[in-house]
């Protein structure tokens, strides 16, 4: 029998559609694909209510990478007693989170505790290291973690049955439109790294997908292949606008002005935008396409 997904709203800065949790149960067991940030525990604990759970009934979390929207509220549910499942390269940020912390607050500022709200440590013996190919058994789900790359390098995506759990590499896409936007932030963008991603994932041949930012569409072929597209106009873009080196501003006006353009060709209305902009900043994808550009692609000669 095929297991029921229900797509929690995290309500992230009061939006629909800009984080979701995604929750199952069998039996005593109550897992959650993405915990988000701690800011979003009230919407997680209302979500879970409405489904007569609170946060408590949570024994296993299973993160798809470490950023604050997808992570940051492990260390909560963990005192509250789950068991709490991450990528190798995101566990010693998980167990001490200082550096996360201090990296987050030089780009947000004021704005943390408000945006993210607190990230608690996980406890070391709540903390599951998942491998690449790994096949974790919760309760009788059957999960399959898949090592994949591009947005960040501590990033997995979770198989279930038909559905893949994509975090962020299936990029950023809001229920009503036909309109997708991929996340690029710094520092671990690599866009090769993310083509070879696509590749494995496409050979899954799940049938669902379910992206953290948001819902579940049973067109993974059309998703994939809009996340390429736009990987393939970021890169002309880069290589049209990177040779002069502006200034980070420019750059980042310049990126904006091209998506907002996009938007309004595509009919998306304001509410719309709003959520694709909290669930992807667009100036932290100018910055990540630059850092790529300065470390990677300059590096390798590749540009």
């Amino acid at each position: 029998m095929a297991v029921t997904i229900h797509t929690l709203d995290l309500n992230f800065q009061g939006k629909t559609h800009a984080i979701a949790s995604y929750l199952m149960r069998d039996g005593d067991v109550v897992a959650l694909v993405e915990s988000g940030p701690g800011s979003t525990l009230p919407a997680l604990e209302a979500g879970l209510s409405s489904h007569g759970l609170s946060l408590r009934h949570v024994t296993h979390v299973l993160l798809t990478h470490i950023h604050l929207d997808h992570a940051g509220a492990a260390g909560r549910l963990a005192a509250y007693g789950a068991q709490v499942y991450v990528h190798p390269l995101g566990a010693p940020h998980l167990l001490n989170p200082e550096k996360l912390i201090a990296s987050a607050t030089r780009i947000y500022g004021e704005r943390m505790e408000s945006l993210w709200g607190e990230f608690l440590p996980v406890p070391q013996d709540q903390l599951h290291v998942v491998n690449d190919a790994q096949e974790l058994a919760v309760g009788n789900l059957r999960f399959v973690a898949l090592a994949t790359p591009g947005h960040a390098e501590h990033h997995h995506a979770y198989l279930l049955e038909d559905i893949c759990f994509s975090g962020d590499v299936g990029g950023v896409r809001i229920p009503g439109y036909p309109y997708l936007r991929v996340p690029m932030p710094p520092p671990e963008l690599h866009i090769e790294k993310w083509r070879a991603t696509l590749k494995r994932l496409r050979e899954q041949k799940f049938s669902r997908i379910a992206p953290t930012h948001f819902g579940i569409y049973d067109d993974p072929v059309w998703q994939l292949h809009e996340v390429e597209k736009n990987l393939d106009a970021a890169e002309r873009w880069l290589k049209q606008t990177m040779p002069s080196d502006p200034p980070v501003e420019e750059l980042r006006a310049s990126f904006t002005a091209w998506m907002e353009e996009e938007a309004r060709q595509q009919g998306l209305d304001a509410d719309v935008i709003k959520a694709y902009e909290l669930a992807n900043p667009l100036g932290m994808s100018a910055d990540g396409l630059q850092r790529y550009w300065k470390k990677v692609v300059n590096t390798s000669g590749s540009g």
